[in-house]
Formats: structure tokens, C-alpha cells, sequence
């Protein structure tokens, strides 16, 4: 049961302003289930037969810019974010729903029954007024709680030819609060899945980050792949069902895949990470052949191949950039701490200067939650040691422009060079030198070279500065050619 007792002051005090003003005032939704499930509910919904003026008029600052009247009243005194923002919205009813995204036409001051009727799922439909604590529950909502169980409030293909993106928030009700999605509510998201297509790509992408974002994700995204749901998502994901890999991995790609993602999630890792592992091997069916020295298969530039899908993948769903940046960064580089005994000290230092030293410890974690991806229980203790013995080593020496033993105003100083282009190209160019000898940072060997570098023309420092990345995309753009000439790939 919910009791005042369990309502945040900031909360109470906007629902006993309105009841005080003659109106009613209910909490609704989320933050009903929430209590009632012993959660702390992230967000505070009031809904009230008061309509939108009517709500402004009673609260000091308010903001309301949507079509469906709702009013968020703004605390400024709590040090908590959650309850920053109380949002008030008007008892409604909704027209009928011409493009599977939002009604044609809203009706306010109609009946709490009304307002209750309209909403997704019963665990959402369940009201409670603090005023004379009485819980209104007027479809069993209650119950499915207690059955852990997710159902539609009256006709589910209705519901959801109402707005489509329900079909994913069932799926993120699911892997968020461990409820089983009712077997009739299930069959039509299977029959209208294709409806999702009339969803923009923001609100797929908001949704699908909170499934990854859950602590089950992987029941989350199997789920989208059951349901006909991923082919408007990441339709990539389901080349890779059925893809066996042999050797190490237990599982073909696509439970790799979703295991890696879950490790993740156990692990606490940022919604990066979790991306990162969830399309780590993405370019492995389109790199697959069989046939090797020690292998049934071989997946030769898929993480090369996997950071090029990435990348549409990111852009397609609307991905912040730095995100969507960094997600591909990880799977491109994803395969660098392979094998420790392949790789040397000056590779981990141009590694790290490529990635970022704020990047390096999220590659090593990628790696580990590649390796429990696998179905091996844990990353190998000794190896993984190695992994972070050759990065805390490289670390030590210089791996940026910034921990060079010179920089641009000594420079300018001593040989009268002015800012610019030029500069910059030198100084990775010395970047370059000490990358592969870091026993030449030092301030002697760097003025001389100095010296020395200054006598090339612009363009030459340029390329010096830019070698490794040049060897980079040199190295890439072969992978990529072998690649389309064996798979056919574009």
C-alpha cells in the first residue's frame, strides 16, 4: 500500500495546492507502480481535473510548450534532480491516432476514468489521491504487479496502433522491472511490429538506450529480435544469428553479442560501453571464411568493417555525436589487447595516442567483457595482467603533444617560428619520434631536432606528423579491399 507518508514533500505540497484550490489531484503512472513495487520512482506525475491555465495560475514558475497540456512545476529549493520538476497534467481524452505517433486532437477536464482508459499499460493506469489516501485502480493494474506482468489497458492492438513506440516500452518495462509481457500483449506487438516504422528515429533511439541501459539487456534486446521489433532498430543484428565463430566462443555472434552487452551491464559500464559490446563483432558475419591455419573460420578486418556499420548504425538512430563517436572508436579498436604477446610498447603507446589516455581503460573493460561474452567465465587473470601491466608502463612515457619535453612558446622562443599550421605539424612530428623512442623526450634531443625538422617545408612536416595515421587508414583501406573482393561487401 502507499501511504502520505511515502510522498516526497515538494511532491505533496503541488497535489495539496490543488485540492486546497477545489480541484483533484492524483498521482499517476510510473511513480504509482513504482511505490507500490518499493521503488524510488525517478519522476512525479500529477494528474488533475484543473486545466492547464488553471494550474499555471496557482504555482509561482511553471513551463507548459506541449499539445497535451501538461505543466511542470518547478521546485527550486530541493538539492534533489528528480524532484526539481513536478510535472501537473489535465484529466484528458485523446482522438483517434491517424499516424500511429500522437493523437489528432485532445480533450481536457473529462473524468479520472477517462484519463485512466487512455493510457498504455494497467501497471501505468493506477492512481492514488494523498488527500484521503485512496487507490484507484480501475484495471487490475495492482494485481499484474503482483504477477509481474505487463498487459495492455483494454485492446492491445488498439493501444498500440495508438502510438507504436508502446511495443518497445513494454519490451523496456520488461528488462527494466523483470515483468513477463502477457501472452495477448505480446501477440500483437508481434502482428503490428512493422507500425514501429512510423516512429521517428529519436524517440526508437531514447527508448532502445534505456533497454540497453537496463539491468537485463540482453533479455531486452532478444526480446526486440523475437517480437519483429530489431529490423526497425538495428536490423544489422540479425546477420549475426546463427553465425558460428568455433575456436574460443561457445555461441554464434549474435549471443556473443548479447552476452558481452549483459557483462556490461553486470559490470555498471556507461551506455557507451554497453553499445560498444553489443556491436563489438558486428562486422563479423561480413567478414567471415572459413578455412585457417588454426581456425574453422576466419573474421580477418571485422573490427575495421564493425566501426564503418557502427558509425551508420549511430547516425541512423540520431545518436549524440561524442557518443556515437566513442562507441565506434571502442569497436575499431576493440581487438588491439588480443594477445599480449603480439604486441609491443611503442604499439600500446600509438594506440593510446590514437584513442585517448580517457578512453584506455574502457578498451581494456570492452576487452573483458568480450572474453565473458564467450562463455568463459572471466578474462584470464595472467593475461589480463599483461594487458594492464604493458598499459600502466606506456603510460609512463609520452603519449600526446602535451607531455612532450618542448612545446609550441619554447619553440617560437628559440628559433623565431611564428603560430600556425606549421607548428602544429611539428610538433607531431616530434610526437611521432618519441612515440617509437621515448628515451628521445628530452629537452637536448628535441631542440636539435627542431633544428632540423624546421628546414622541411610545411607539407613534409605534415606528413611526418600525420605517419601513423596515414599507416592507419593505409592498413584500413586494405582490410576493406581484401574484404569486398572475398565477401562482396560495399
Amino acid at each position: 500500500m502507499i501511504t502520505r507518508e511515502d510522498i516526497p514533500k515538494e511532491v505533496l505540497t503541488v497535489a495539496d495546492k490543488l485540492e486546497a484550490a477545489g480541484f483533484e489531484a492524483y498521482l499517476v503512472g510510473g511513480c504509482v507502480r513504482d511505490l507500490l513495487l518499493g521503488r524510488t520512482p525517478k519522476d512525479w506525475d500529477i494528474t488533475t481535473n484543473a486545466v492547464p491555465a488553471e494550474i499555471e495560475g496557482l504555482f509561482p514558475e511553471t513551463y507548459c510548450n506541449n499539445d497535451f497540456g501538461t505543466v511542470g512545476v518547478v521546485n527550486e529549493e530541493t538539492e534533489d534532480l528528480t524532484l526539481k520538476v513536478v510535472e501537473v497534467t489535465p484529466y484528458r481524452t485523446e482522438s483517434e491516432y491517424s499516424d500511429k505517433r500522437r493523437p489528432d486532437s485532445v480533450s481536457f477536464g473529462v473524468s479520472l476514468e477517462e484519463d485512466l482508459k487512455r493510457r498504455d499499460f494497467t501497471v501505468n493506469a493506477i492512481a492514488y489521491r494523498a488527500k484521503n489516501d485512496t487507490l484507484v485502480d480501475l484495471f487490475d493494474g495492482e494485481a499484474d504487479i503482483r504477477k509481474k506482468r505487463l498487459k495492455t489497458v483494454g485492446e492491445a492492438d488498439k493501444r498500440f496502433g495508438e502510438d507504436a513506440l508502446r511495443m518497445m516500452r513494454a519490451v523496456r518495462l520488461s528488462a527494466e522491472l523483470n515483468f513477463a509481457i502477457e501472452a495477448e500483449t505480446m501477440a500483437s506487438i508481434t502482428k503490428n511490429a512493422g507500425l514501429l516504422a512510423h516512429i521517428s528515429a529519436e524517440r526508437i533511439r531514447d527508448e532502445f538506450l534505456r533497454i540497453i541501459d537496463s539491468n537485463s539487456p540482453m533479455l531486452g534486446v532478444a526480446m526486440l529480435e523475437k517480437l519483429g521489433l530489431i529490423d526497425h532498430i538495428l536490423p544489422e543484428l540479425k546477420e549475426a544469428i546463427g553465425c558460428e565463430q568455433g575456436g574460443i566462443h561457445a555461441f554464434d555472434v549474435y549471443e556473443h553479442l548479447l552476452r558481452s552487452l549483459q557483462a556490461a551491464a553486470d559490470k555498471g559500464y556507461s551506455t557507451e560501453m554497453r553499445l560498444a559490446a553489443l556491436l563489438h563483432d558486428i562486422g563479423k558475419p561480413a567478414t567471415r571464411r572459413e578455412g585457417g591455419r588454426t581456425k574453422r573460420y576466419t573474421f580477418f578486418g571485422h573490427e575495421v568493417v564493425g566501426a564503418r556499420m557502427t558509425a551508420k548504425v549511430m547516425k541512423r538512430l540520431k545518436v549524440p555525436s561524442e557518443m556515437a563517436k566513442k562507441v565506434e572508436m571502442l569497436v575499431r579498436w576493440h581487438m588491439f589487447f588480443a594477445d599480449p604477446d603480439l604486441i609491443t610498447l611503442s604499439a600500446v603507446r600509438r594506440t593510446i595516442a590514437r584513442v585517448g589516455q580517457e578512453n584506455i581503460e574502457d578498451l581494456l573493460n570492452l576487452r573483458v567483457c568480450d572474453r565473458v561474452g564467450t562463455g568463459r567465465p572471466k578474462e584470464q587473470p595472467f593475461r589480463f595482467r599483461q594487458y594492464k601491466a604493458m598499459v600502466d608502463q606506456a603510460l609512463r612515457d609520452p603519449v600526446s603533444v602535451k607531455m612532450l619535453k618542448t612545446d609550441g612558446d619554447r619553440i617560437m622562443r628559440q628559433t623565431g617560428e611564428k603560430p600556425g599550421r606549421k607548428l602544429g605539424y611539428l610538433l607531431h612530428a616530434l610526437l611521432e619520434e618519441v612515440l617509437e623512442d621515448p628515451s628521445k623526450n628530452t629537452e637536448e634531443y628535441l631542440d636539435a631536432k627542431v633544428v632540423e625538422l624546421l628546414k622541411l617545408s610545411e607539407q613534409e612536416l605534415k606528413g611526418l606528423g600525420e605517419a601513423g595515421k596515414e599507416r592507419q587508414e593505409e592498413e584500413e583501406a586494405a582490410a576493406i579491399k581484401a574484404i569486398e573482393r572475398s565477401h562482396k561487401v560495399g
